[in-house]
This record gives structure tokens, sequence and C-alpha cells, in this order.
């Protein structure tokens, strides 16, 4: 194998100057994570694809999930064969999850990405409040946040649900309604799929994800199913993440549905998605208003002249609490790691004074 071209790495959206190898051999390269499975990872190097193998330390129990390869990666890879990945490199963004369960174990979804594309379908998959909960998420992520409403075509008035929807996010927020089968409204899409630029889909099962990527592709590439006709949710037909370069230039990363869009205790909402409530939480006479029963609560104030749309304030509410109980858990879970590392050197100095070390 010989070192992989710049111009060969751009194909699948690497930027600037590659990075001299800091282990001393010229024997490795770099390629990009486009798949995970069970027996391996999958690369791309803008030649070609293949099969790769991660090094041994990212297969030990204790390291961190999110220090792993994962989708969207580049990686120094050796030159053996089969092949190894030995590094990740720097991620420039990284949209993660808290992995389902007790533990709040960040799940990385995708990295180094442009674009994120929430794909919600203008059916029974229409749920505004879920859309809000995919913005805290991807806030912080590096990356920027766009909206596409799905089956257009089967909604009564999909301007009206546009609309709706736009009065929830934040000023300047994009939002198309597209037909994923017919191709009407992904054209406004391109602009972010250029060459070199990285776009990850996130959305339920059976929101058009997969149509969406057949359809940029120009090809049924990707498996789907029909939705449930009483509730619009879909079956699994996307079973991993993978990643895809387009005819325009960029690639997607398309991934299966997420039943559960848990926060890690990192996010915030710095991204302005609730700034018109925290304005007025800001008005209320006392500082600690509860926002219940105080007198010159303006947040109640607004709830009662119609300003303020209850279920909005409801979706605050639920994400707020659960942002500061994911971050408390998050915190604890870090101290008793660090007590654990500190009481096993401990324990390993006691052991070296008394036996010797070996």
């Amino acid at each position: 194998m010989t070192e992989t071209p710049a111009s060969a790495l751009s194909r699948i959206g690497w930027r600037g100057e590659i990075p001299a190898s800091d282990s001393g051999t010229d024997h490795r390269r770099i390629a990009r994570v486009v798949a995970q499975h069970r027996a391996g990872y999958e690369l791309h190097d803008g030649e070609h694809a293949f099969t790769a193998q991660p090094a041994p330390r990212f297969l030990k129990p204790g390291i961190d999930p999110g220090d792993r390869p994962a989708v969207g990666d580049f990686v120094w890879i050796s030159n053996a064969v089969p092949p190894t990945i030995e590094q990740v490199l720097p991620r420039r963004s990284t949209l993660s999850r808290s992995a389902a369960g007790e533990r709040h174990l960040r799940q990385v979804i995708a990295t180094n990405i442009d674009t994120v594309m929430v794909v919600c379908g203008l059916d029974g998959d229409f749920n505004p409040a879920r859309i809000e909960r995919y913005f805290v998420l991807i806030e912080g992520s590096g990356a920027k946040a766009v909206v596409v409403l799905t089956k257009a075509d089967l909604a009564a008035d999909a301007q009206a649900m546009t609309d709706q929807l736009k009065a929830r996010m934040p000023a300047g927020t994009e939002i198309h309604a597209i037909n994923a089968k017919t191709g009407f409204g992904v054209d406004a899409l391109l602009a972010h799929l250029g060459p070199g630029s990285s776009t990850v889909l996130v959305g339920s099962s059976g929101a058009g994800k997969s149509t969406l990527t057949n359809t940029l592709l120009g090809e049924a590439r990707q498996s789907t199913q029909a939705v449930r006709a009483n509730d619009s949710r879909g079956r699994h037909t996307t079973t991993y993440r993978s990643l895809i370069m387009l005819p325009s230039g960029g690639c997607l990363i398309d991934t299966p549905g997420m039943r559960e869009v848990k926060l890690t205790g990192d996010e915030s909402f710095d991204g302005g998605q609730f700034d018109d409530i925290e304005e007025l939480a800001g008005e209320c006479r006392f500082g600690d208003c509860s926002h219940l029963a105080e007198p010159s609560c303006a947040v109640r104030a607004a709830l009662d002249d119609g300003r303020l749309d209850p279920e909005r304030w409801h979706s605050y509410l639920k994400l707020r609490d659960e942002l500061a109980a994911a971050a408390e858990s998050l915190e604890a879970q870090l101290r008793r790691k660090s007590e654990s590392r500190v009481l096993t050197k401990a324990l390993g100095k006691r052991l070296d004074e008394k036996y010797g070390r070996h």
C-alpha cells in the first residue's frame, strides 16, 4: 500500500494538509471509517473501500466508548495485511447521545460532520418536541442543524405544519418540506452536500432517511419499508451507520432510526432554542420563581394570554430537568471513576512496598 494522495482524501471529506505520521515510520496511511460491524470496520481512502481491525488497545474493557473509532473518523492505519486502525485523528465535530440504560455512557453517532439533518415525516411521525430534543443534542457538537420534513405529499397542509415548527425553532433555522420519493424540494438540501462536506441524517425509523439517501444517490441502494398505518412508525431497515459518497461530491451518513434521544449531560440551551422562555423567566418578580403561583410571574402571564405555547413550555421543562439529572449522573460517574483510579494506584503502591516491584 502507498500513501493516499490529498486529492483522494478530499473525496471522502478530508480538509487541509495531510499530517506527518507521529509514529516515526512511513508504514501507515490515512483512511476514513465508513461503517462499523461486529466483525470489524469498513474504511475508505478515497479510492478503495476495504476492511480493517482496531488495534488491541481499542478493545480494552475500561476504555471510554467515545475514544474508539466511529463512523466519520479519519484514522491512521497500518500498511499491514489486513490493515489495523492504529490511531484516531482529532475530530472537528462529534455528534453523540447517551446510550440506553442507567449509566450515562456516551455513544458516538458520527464525527467530522458539518451538518446534521433532522428528518421527520409530515405524517404521524411529526413531533416538534422531539425535534427540539434533537436540537439540544446537536448544540455543542460543532455541526449545523437543519430540519428536513419528509412526506410532504401526505400532509393536509404542509406549509401550516412547517410554520408551526418554525415558531418553536431558533430564528434562522432551516426547515425544508420535501417529498423524497419524487424529489420535490430535495434540491434545497444540495447546498449542504457539496464537495468536501459531510452530513449525517438522524430521525425515527420510517421518517424517510433511507428514501432520501436513495434519491440523493440516484439509485435504490438503501433498503426501505412501508411504515405502520396506525402510528407511521417504521422498522429498522437501516441497521448500522454508514458513510456514502454522493454524486454531488459530499459525504452522507445514514443512521438507524432512534427510538430514544437521550441527553448526555454535556448539552446546553446555548443554541437559542428556548431564548424566549428564558427571557420571560428573567422578567419574573422573584429570581427563584417556580412559575407556579407566585405573583408577577412573567411566564404564567405569557401562558395565560397565549404568547407562550403550553406544549412548548412543557417541552422546555422536561428537557431542562432531564439535562440537569443527566449532568448530575455524569458528574457522579466521573467522580466514582476518578476515586477508583486513586484507590487502584494506592493499592498498587502498598503492594510494591510490601512485596517489591517486579
